[in-house]
């Protein structure tokens, strides 16, 4: 399953429908941690997006698949 290319602000706001929240942000990277103790780090740049490597690596930080990823950027649950 191929994804758009998404800004890191994007990433993030999915991220935050997931559950997850904002801990704290050091420069452009913003930390995002989910109660059961998952967590990652997600660079925001202005209009720039992530490339398929890094968001290969949030997801697998975040133990998600493309497919939930996916799920939660459309809405469902």
């Amino acid at each position: 399953m191929k994804l758009p290319a998404l800004t890191g602000k994007q990433i993030v706001e999915i991220l935050k429908k997931a559950g997850f929240e904002e801990v704290r942000q050091k420069g452009s990277h913003v930390f995002l941690k989910h109660p059961d103790g998952r967590r990652t780090v997600v660079p925001v740049h202005a209009g720039e997006t992530i490339g398929p490597g890094l968001f290969s690596k949030i997801l697998k930080d975040v133990k998600l698949t493309k497919e939930e990823f996916y799920r939660l950027m459309k809405g469902e649950s």
